[in-house]
């Protein structure tokens, strides 16, 4: 891991290209939502500490959550939460509002959740997936099977 003598933020690899300023304060995020949107994200950090120690990044348009890289980000909006999840492959559901690839290993997937009952066993199952990718085991995995 290398860390940014800037702004502190910590990256898998050597002056890794970032927006290198300081973090902000979670709960200016959701200053002006509905408390829903606050609930929603709450659940989606239970959901994601249940699988590991993750950092929270509040930055100035999102929130991201990271561990060797992020691997999902958080934007709230004044009555949802809007969000990704950056997968190893394509996943197909009808509640992914964009799908696009970023490089062959790293597919993001966008969603919206506008109730904390839409942090389902779907959303929790997004969020391993994709915590392991934050973890880049998926690069360990193809290097090692011959992928």
């Amino acid at each position: 891991m290398w860390t940014c003598p800037r702004c502190g933020r910590t990256f898998a690899n050597r002056n890794q290209s970032h927006t290198c300023r300081p973090l902000g304060r979670l709960d200016q995020h959701f200053t002006g939502k509905d408390p829903a949107v606050r609930e929603a994200f709450d659940r989606i950090l239970k959901a994601v500490s249940a699988i590991g120690p993750v950092d929270v990044l509040p930055e100035k348009t999102r929130i991201a959550l990271h561990v060797r890289m992020s691997f999902a980000a958080f934007s709230p909006k004044t009555h949802w939460l809007d969000g990704h999840v950056v997968l190893a492959r394509r996943l197909e559901s009808p509640r992914f509002k964009r799908i696009y690839v970023v490089s062959p290993r790293n597919v993001v997937h966008e969603f919206r959740v506008a109730s904390p009952d839409e942090v389902d066993s779907e959303v929790a199952a997004w969020l391993r997936e994709a915590y392991a990718v934050g973890e880049q085991r998926h690069l360990h995995k193809a290097s090692t099977t011959g992928s």
